[in-house]
């Protein structure tokens, strides 16, 4: 499953790309998550419950950050799983300033298995542009102000 989108947010690429790198920010962000553990230098651990369709469950798993070129480029590489299955993906985002804002385009790509694959495949895309656009929504709220 391929992902892209472009996500407006408030304040100065500095400023986002510091937020996107910020494990505190980044647990309030991501929906449902109960937990975010720093375990490596841009390694993460993650505990997340989610309420959507067929992904319902908690969710257990690893996140690392990975070419960072503050504050152009970054990274992602996601691994979890839970009683539905796992999830893995990868992501890059690239940082735009636009007249003092910041534009974030994300390009990945995921794969999922188990029981959430079989039961749900045609419902993960929009649940994961969902959970995207919820992430983003809440990081624009983070950084100072509601998205456009």
């Amino acid at each position: 499953m391929k992902l892209t989108g472009t996500y407006r947010i408030p304040g100065v690429r500095e400023r986002v790309f510091s937020a996107l790198t910020d494990p505190a920010i980044l647990c309030r962000c991501i929906d449902g998550c109960e937990e975010l553990t720093r375990v490596g230098e841009q390694t993460y651990e993650a505990r997340i419950r989610l309420g959507i369709g067929v992904l319902k469950g908690v969710y257990t798993g690893r996140a690392e950050l990975r070419d960072l070129r503050p504050p152009e480029t970054l990274a992602l590489r996601i691994d979890g799983k839970g009683a539905g299955g796992f999830v893995s993906g990868e992501a890059t985002m690239r940082l735009l300033e636009v007249e003092g804002e910041t534009d974030v385009v994300c390009e990945g790509q995921g794969q999922v298995g188990g029981v959430i694959a079989a039961v749900g495949s045609r419902l993960m895309e929009p649940a994961a542009k969902q959970l995207l656009n919820r992430f983003f929504r809440a990081l624009a709220g983070e950084v100072g102000a509601a998205p456009r």
